[in-house]
């Protein structure tokens, strides 16, 4: 089964994540920090990673996103970053940390599984 971690400071919007993600086969995980996101990835090896972009703390999702690919043990899990910023500043910023896919919030249900459908084919090899 597909492990997805979502990674977001709000709860509110952890649940919706897995609301929508529940009409999915997936196993959904979850964290409310970068370096929380960081703990349960090392441990729970994810295929596919939410990560939202601000949250508090010492690791933001880009630092997050960063350390995550850098590690042996989650560099093949797919990152797709989620985040309400400003899309070309995050976008960029994203990509340079290693995030395989970006969406904006608010975004469309039918956008967020087909991308996370899309990144696990990716994680398991294969095609998309």
């Amino acid at each position: 089964m597909t492990k997805i971690l979502i990674v977001d400071d709000r709860e509110d919007v952890r649940d919706l994540l897995e609301a929508t993600l529940r009409r999915g086969t997936y196993e959904i995980l979850s964290a409310a920090s970068g370096q929380e996101a960081l703990e349960v990835a090392a441990v729970r090896r994810p295929n596919v990673i939410i990560m939202d972009v601000l949250m508090p703390g010492t690791v933001d999702g880009i630092q997050a996103t960063r350390i995550l690919k850098s590690d042996e043990r989650t560099s093949k899990s797919k990152i797709l970053i989620l985040t309400g910023k400003e899309a070309d500043e995050v976008a960029e910023e994203a990509v340079i940390a290693g995030a395989d896919a970006y969406l904006a919030k608010p975004f469309s249900p039918l956008a967020l599984l087909q991308t996370v459908d899309d990144l696990a084919g990716q994680q398991s090899g294969g095609s998309a």
